[in-house]
């Protein structure tokens, strides 16, 4: 997860969505991942206070700032046998697209295009990028 003040996936040299200020969602769903820890990893992100309050303390949840949440299953990269990943550790499409759906759906987030070669224009809005692992 990313805080920005701009987002962008472009397919094909079409852009298919957009976001201002929020946050960046790379999801990787992996083997074994179930209905519960989409849930849970969605309610974790509304939840994150990763947004400045008005001391310019971190400490505002989303609130109704906006969320683009692309798939990513090389999250999932293990590189500990070679210099080769393997993805053995990511759910197969047709366990991963339903999970994906679900959290966006429950963040009300704009999405990239499941399963395809995306392109993510990201403008980080400051030195926070967090790994979350449910």
């Amino acid at each position: 997860m990313q805080r920005v003040s701009a987002a962008a996936v472009t397919v094909g040299g079409e852009e298919v969505s957009r976001i201002g200020p929020g946050m960046v969602v790379l999801l990787g769903v992996g083997a074994g991942d179930t209905a519960r820890e989409a849930e849970r990893m969605a309610s974790k992100l509304g939840r994150l206070r990763i947004f400045s309050d008005r001391e310019g303390r971190m400490n505002e949840p989303l609130g109704a700032r906006e969320v683009l949440c692309v798939s990513q299953f090389t999250l999932y990269g293990d590189t500990s046998k070679g210099n080769r990943p393997s993805w053995f550790g990511a759910a197969p499409g047709e366990v991963a697209e339903p999970l994906y759906e679900m959290v966006c759906e429950l963040l009300e987030a704009e999405k990239g295009l499941f399963g395809a070669d995306m392109r993510v224009d990201i403008s980080g809005d400051g030195p926070v990028t967090v790994l979350i692992d449910i």
